[in-house]
């Protein structure tokens, strides 16, 4: 982790820097910020520089807009009355979250750019090769990974790398999603020979981290330029497979043995995790904590003076996906083995003992309440800590300081069943079961002996990874090779308020879920289409840099 009370007063002038370049991607950068040549003559002057690119670049895509556009767009939960234009997928050029997620990812590209040049340029006689050559490939690895989000949202997006360029040229305009893929790809590559085996520090990359990245973007790559033909490129397939088997293999990472512990405080750079964002419990700071579980905590009781997350939970398409869960005539019914159900999102009659609950005169374990009579909400509990003291004091409003999954071993063995499935209609592919049955036995489930097939492989990331971003991203792979198929996933999926009742309270055995009869049916099911399936770019940047409007070109590398 990054304490704040450990940050040196050059790296407190790049936090200053940060706030001055967040309305425009094309604004020149701050030239100021880390540029003393005095500063960069250690090696842990250097690592310093480098630091932040793990936590304040990414912070307005953490607070909200990673949940907003990786869960609610892709119909994994949603918010009753707030957030509704992601809900609905109507998202505009003005939704709050898309330029907040825009505006982030050109910050982490824009300041990896920055940390590059100003390391080649001021770093002195004294700082070692080694540490050189990692802090140039940590800031490649943001921007690489930075763009892997741009392109998956916007499609087309300017590939910059080198801000300063931008100050005399104004002719920079979109680049193909082909040649972004391209450029990233490459990208992850040259950084992996330059990344260690182990970290230099807890939380910094390494070399797994960026082989785990190859894998992945080498399985969406392979539905890149398909034209919508259902098959995906074969070499990239083999390459996906390729990467995820050795970091399975050769990385010294492993699944925790119990899903719920992923988010279990104290749980930050644990043996699963191949990156994190590092967030630290700074009072007094902003910009470097983890503001998210304020808006994702269901109530004040659980919370410290935030806790705004009440009308956000599961949809109803959500709950449909657990094992255990059948639908009757009247909605569905039952209870599921999964323990990710309780560690992702919390029913009425639940406990959690490591939450302490404010109650009337007192406070006692987590209980998740039963309320209402029509509607009530499967409210989230992934993130969701609790109080100070359930935290070793590590909590405040809109304060925490657990980390952000960001990559994680589990969808290693995911990648390379699907990687293995590849163009066929199944496979029973004996190591593809058997990487596909670690993640689904974990979670208690018997193992799956059936032919793996592409829906069996959806639904089970959609399952492992929910309340992680990860959602909307896996639909947009899909997108690229088989549109109609995610059209159809997104189309039939039910997004509104119902009733969750539990057959006894508290302890419940199973719950009855019933559609709010109340609820206007056009808006359970949106219209995904051709036409509001990417993210528009936002308004703001389209007025102030019109050369986004021009049609897209191949990235020539400079």
């Amino acid at each position: 982790m990054i304490h704040t009370k450990h940050i040196p007063i050059a790296l407190i002038i790049f936090l200053s820097a940060l706030s001055s370049c967040n309305k425009n991607f094309l604004e020149k950068p701050p030239t100021d910020a880390i540029v003393d040549a005095n500063f960069y003559q250690t090696d842990d002057q250097v690592l310093a520089a480098t630091a932040l690119l793990y936590s304040k670049v990414w912070f307005d895509y953490n607070d909200k807009a990673s949940y907003n556009l990786g869960d609610f767009r892709a119909g994994t939960a949603y918010s009753a009355y707030n957030d509704r234009g992601n809900v609905l997928f109507n998202t505009t050029g003005d939704t709050p979250e898309n330029g907040a997620a825009w505006r982030a990812f050109f910050i982490v590209v824009g300041q990896s750019n920055l940390a590059i040049q100003n390391i080649q340029t001021y770093a002195g006689s004294a700082v070692s090769p080694s540490i050189k050559s990692f802090a140039i490939a940590e800031a490649r690895f943001m921007r690489a990974l930075a763009y892997r989000f741009l392109v998956m949202n916007w499609g087309a997006v300017p590939i910059i790398e080198n801000n300063l360029t931008l100050l005399s040229d104004t002719t920079i305009q979109r680049n193909t999603p082909e040649s972004v893929w391209k450029f990233i790809t490459d990208e992850m590559r040259a950084v992996a020979l330059d990344l260690p085996d182990e970290p230099l520090r807890p939380g910094r990359i390494t070399k797994w981290s960026a082989e785990g990245m190859l894998a992945r973007f080498y399985l969406t790559r392979a539905g890149v330029g398909s034209g919508g033909s259902g098959n995906r490129n074969q070499v990239f397939l083999d390459s996906a497979k390729y990467y995820a088997d050795r970091v399975i293999s050769l990385s010294g990472a492993s699944l925790l043995t119990n899903y719920a512990d992923l988010f279990l405080y104290p749980y930050d750079n644990n043996a699963e995790s191949l990156f994190s964002l590092q967030w630290a419990f700074s009072p007094g700071a902003w910009g470097t904590q983890n503001s998210t579980p304020a808006y994702l905590a269901y109530s004040g009781d659980i919370a410290n003076g935030d806790g705004w997350g009440g009308d956000k939970g599961a949809t109803w398409w959500m709950m449909s996906l657990y094992d255990g869960i059948t639908i009757t005539e009247t909605g569905m019914e039952g209870r599921t083995l999964d323990q990710r159900l309780k560690a992702t999102f919390m029913l009425p009659g639940a406990h959690y003992p490591e939450i302490t609950q404010s109650i009337p005169g007192g406070s006692q374990e987590l209980v998740f309440p039963l309320t209402g009579t029509d509607v009530n909400f499967i409210s989230i509990k992934k993130y969701v800590t609790g109080k100070a003291e359930d935290t070793d004091g590590q909590a405040a409003s809109q304060n925490y300081g657990h980390d952000t999954y960001m990559q994680r071993l589990a969808e290693m063995y995911l990648i390379y069943a699907e990687a293995v499935l590849g163009n066929n209609a199944a496979t029973t592919d004996a190591t593809a079961l058997e990487y596909f049955n670690k993640v689904h036995t974990r979670s208690g489930l018997p193992a799956f002996e059936d032919p793996l097939t592409s829906d069996v492989i959806f639904k089970e990331r959609i399952i492992e990874f929910a309340m992680e971003g990860m959602a909307w991203y896996d639909l947009v792979s899909l997108h690229y090779y088989n549109a109609a198929k995610a059209y159809e996933i997104l189309n039939e999926q039910d997004r509104e308020k119902f009733f969750v009742g539990p057959d006894q309270f508290p302890n419940p055995t199973s719950w009855t879920f019933t559609k709010t009869p109340w609820v206007d049916s056009d808006t359970r099911n949106i219209d995904a289409n051709s036409g509001n399936f990417l993210l528009p770019i936002p308004t703001a940047e389209l007025s102030q840099a019109p050369n986004l409007r021009k049609p897209p070109v191949d990235y020539v590398k400079k």
